[in-house]
Order: C-alpha cells, then sequence, then structure tokens
C-alpha cells in the first residue's frame, strides 16, 4: 500500500500500461506481467494476457532464468565477506578436481575464466538435468575454450561450478543454503526452484503463424545456479530494492556496489553497445542513463530486473513465452518513463556538523600544472576532485584515518592524495600518485617534477 507522496501520477501510470500492452500485443505473449520500484517501494505493477490465459499478478510466478546468477553471486559474495574465500582464490583451492580449477572465483563471477557457455549436448535447457549428474559432465571434455583472465565469455557452466562451491564450503545444497541465507531474510517467500501456484505455464508462439505450443519445464539439476528459479514481480521487486541499498542480513551495501562494477575484459562490440558485466550483474547504457541488473529466458519464460540506480527507479518484466518479447528494451523504457515523468527529488542540502580547520584550509583551486581542479569538502566528508574545465579525471577520497585520502573511483581509485605540509604546518602542494598539485600554476616553490624555469611566466615581447 502506497501513501500519496509515493504513488505515481495517473498519466505515467497509463504510460506505463500501454508500454507493456503494446509490448504483448507486438510481441505475441501471451502474457506480461511487470513492476516498478521507486525509491523502494513498489509503486506500480501491471498485466497483460490473452483471453485464454489467467491474467498474472504480483503473486504469478514464472521462471526467471539467469536472474538466477544475480542469487547466486549474492552467496558468493557473503562466503568473501566472511573471509571464507577470497575472489582471487582459484575455483581449485576449494573445489578441486574440475579441470577447470585456474579460474579463479572472480573470473567465474564475471564470466571471464574462459569456460564455455554451454554444457556438452542435448541443450541443458530443454532436458533432464539427471543427464548430467555429475560436474564432469556438465563440464564435459573440453570445458576450457579461451585463457582464464583474458575476455569476456558468458559460460552457464561457470555457475554451476560456483553453485556446486557454495555447496561444498557450506556443506548443505544450493537450494538450501539460498533459501536459508537470501529468500527467508529478505522475505522472498515465491521464490524457489519449484513453481507454485499460481504460476503461468511457459509457451512458445509460432514465429509466422498465431499458435503456440507447450514448452518443458525441466529440473536442471547441477545447472540450477545458473538459472533454475521461479519468481514473482512482487519478490523480484523486493530483491531489486535490496540490490541497491543492502541488507546486513545478507549483504552490506558496499559488496553490492562491487557487484554492480564492471569486472570482466568487455569485448569491442559490447563497449560500442553499452553492455559490460560486473559479478552476477549485467551493466547497460540506454538513452545516456546507466543500467544495471540480469536477464533471463529459459524456453517458455523471458525475465528481467533491472535498476537505475541515480534514479532510484527499478522496473521488474516477465513473460511466458520462448520469444518476442525484448525484456531488457521493455524494463528500460519503464525505468525512463517514471525517471523522465517524475524526476528523483533530491534530498535537502544539509551542511556539515562540525568544520574542521585543517579540512578548510585543503579545499579550493588547485593546479596540475596548467590545469585548473577544485577539492570540495563535502558534508558526508569526502573530499572531490573535479577539473573546472568539466572534463577530465575526477574522484571522491574518502580519509584514511591517517591524514591521507585513498580514492574511490575513475583514474585515482586507490591512489593516495596527501597533502604535504610546509615546516611551518601550512598545506605547500598535494601529491595524487606522484602528480603534484599547487595553488598556483607550475608554483616555483613547490616540488613540481622537472622543476620550474627560474625566471617564471613571460611574455613573447
Amino acid at each position: 500500500m502506497t501513501t500519496p507522496q509515493e504513488e505515481l501520477l495517473p498519466s505515467t501510470r497509463r504510460a506505463l500500461l500501454h508500454r507493456i500492452a503494446a509490448a504483448q500485443a507486438d510481441g505475441r505473449a501471451p502474457s506480461v506481467v511487470a513492476a516498478v520500484v521507486r525509491g523502494g517501494r513498489t509503486v506500480w505493477t501491471g498485466a497483460r494476457a490473452w483471453s485464454g490465459e489467467a491474467v498474472p499478478d504480483a503473486d504469478t510466478q514464472y521462471r526467471i532464468g539467469s536472474i538466477t546468477k544475480t542469487f547466486t553471486a549474492v552467496l558468493v559474495l557473503r562466503l568473501r565477506d566472511e573471509g571464507v574465500l577470497d575472489l582471487e582464490d582459484p575455483l581449485e583451492k576449494h573445489l578441486p578436481g574440475t579441470g577447470a580449477g585456474k579460474a579463479t572465483v572472480a573470473e567465474l563471477l564475471a564470466h571471464a575464466g574462459g569456460l564455455a557457455a554451454e554444457t556438452p549436448g542435448p541443450w541443458w535447457e530443454r532436458t533432464p538435468g539427471a543427464l548430467r549428474p555429475e560436474l564432469a559432465d556438465v563440464l564435459g571434455e573440453r570445458p576450457v575454450v579461451h585463457p582464464a583472465g583474458r575476455r569476456f565469455h558468458y559460460s552457464n557452466p561457470g555457475y554451476a561450478l560456483l553453485g556446486a562451491l557454495v555447496e561444498r564450503l557450506r556443506g548443505a545444497s544450493w537450494e538450501d543454503v539460498l533459501r536459508r541465507e537470501v529468500l527467508e531474510p529478505l522475505g522472498l517467500p515465491r521464490t524457489g526452484v519449484r513453481p507454485l501456484a499460481p504460476h503461468a505455464d511457459g509457451w512458445a508462439v509460432h514465429p509466422w503463424a498465431d499458435v503456440v505450443l507447450p514448452e518443458p519445464a525441466e529440473d536442471l539439476g547441477r545447472m540450477a545456479p545458473a538459472g533454475q528459479l521461479w519468481s514473482t514481480v512482487g519478490d523480484l521487486a523486493r530483491f531489486a530494492d535490496f540490490l541497491v541499498r543492502g541488507d546486513e542480513r545478507v549483504l552490506g551495501a558496499a559488496s553490492l556496489g562491487e557487484m554492480r562494477t564492471p569486472a570482466a575484459p568487455a569485448e569491442a562490440a559490447d563497449v560500442a553497445g553499452g553492455y559490460a558485466y560486473g559479478l552476477g550483474m549485467e551493466l547497460r547504457h540506454q538513452e545516456g542513463r546507466a543500467l544495471v541488473g540480469h536477464t533471463g529466458s529459459l524456453p517458455g519464460f523471458l525475465a528481467c530486473l533491472t535498476i537505475g540506480v541515480e534514479d532510484d527507479v527499478a522496473a521488474v518484466v516477465l513473460a511466458n513465452c520462448t520469444a518476442g518479447i525484448p525484456v531488457f528494451s521493455l524494463a528500460a523504457d519503464l525505468v525512463r518513463t517514471v525517471a523522465e515523468a517524475e524526476p528523483r527529488i533530491p534530498a535537502p542540502w544539509q551542511p556539515m556538523r562540525e568544520a574542521d580547520p585543517e579540512l578548510l584550509e585543503l579545499v579550493g583551486p588547485w593546479y596540475w600544472g596548467t590545469q585548473a581542479y577544485a577539492l570540495k569538502l563535502s558534508a558526508d566528508g569526502l573530499l572531490s576532485l573535479e577539473p573546472l574545465s568539466g572534463t577530465g579525471r575526477r574522484s571522491r577520497f574518502r580519509p584514511n584515518g591517517d591524514g591521507t585520502w585513498p580514492g574511490l573511483e575513475g583514474y585515482y581509485a586507490g591512489e593516495v592524495l596527501t597533502p604535504v605540509r610546509r615546516p611551518d604546518g601550512s598545506v605547500g602542494h598535494l601529491d595524487v600518485g606522484s602528480f603534484v598539485f599547487t595553488r598556483r600554476p607550475y608554483d616555483g616553490n613547490a616540488p613540481v617534477p622537472g622543476g620550474v624555469d627560474p625566471e617564471g611566466w613571460r611574455g613573447t615581447g
């Protein structure tokens, strides 16, 4: 139940309904159901269905395919945060004997482990998991097709390995660990490995005729961590909010931010298309908007969860057809519709509670050579270095507790900003990863690398 302040405008709600109605009709989908989350709350749900299909609601289950991978990645990051493993550990350290153990945990999460995209035939999504009872059956005789760490190559078997890793380190099935550590704490009762009524049936729609064919719904066995789950737009809306804000019972906001950070070497076509991959999450750019989340598909079902983090708007789309609905474009349009029709209202500006004179001495204009920068101090206690021209390297820096400031993003991520003081205690210059920033361009009183001509600045007359 939303409060009046949280409700969308009638015009926005109609635009959302029109978008999914057009998608269902144009895509000839048996049904489509969607939800929009804003400010951590579900503010809209909508659905369309053919006359022979019950109109779904926020509680109707669909298969969500590879969105399952994001759930598996959360389990792995939990193990890292507990100190049970390191993301740079080779798989062999914890799960020996697979034949793919040179890949690190991080590389598997980011689809950069060099593993094959699919299992040996027959196609695992449309056949019983009992055909592949062991990891060796999932990986086959040639599990590795690229050198580990060199390129992004989407791998479903890679996530089967991560699920097996979870099982080995937790001493319980992937299903049980997922339910105990993620689904129950987050309150996702309608998410699980098997369908529970009410649920949609999967259909294939003939490409050249308005007729349909039922699709099989197989138990994927060892491949479950790559795509087994069923869920609802209601549950996935709550999961989307968790992926932004975190929940210390499951995974903190910092680790979720790490999941949303590009982690795989991108292919040239992916760079051009605005696509990257983090740790179990897809990162895309659509019409200038950064979106994170995951898509999913299994025979008979399509799914997408996408989040505009800056807009604080997320969308979930589920459909029960094998093809025909461009679910990412549809979900991205739902985010854009809300973000543009009802822009996020910024929180009120707040000043700092206390002013530290030593920090105030750092702020203001600085020069790297002849390029002008501004160093600013915000109420959250971070410093930001920004080029005054509007283009160039920029970063925020956090206090390290010893007078130094590690960078948080961009070129200066991990590099250290150090205020260097003169004998009288005043700040003479800033050292940022060996770059010297001075109060005047090429200040002769600062240790500018290469020195400064002693005659100083001059005209040409």
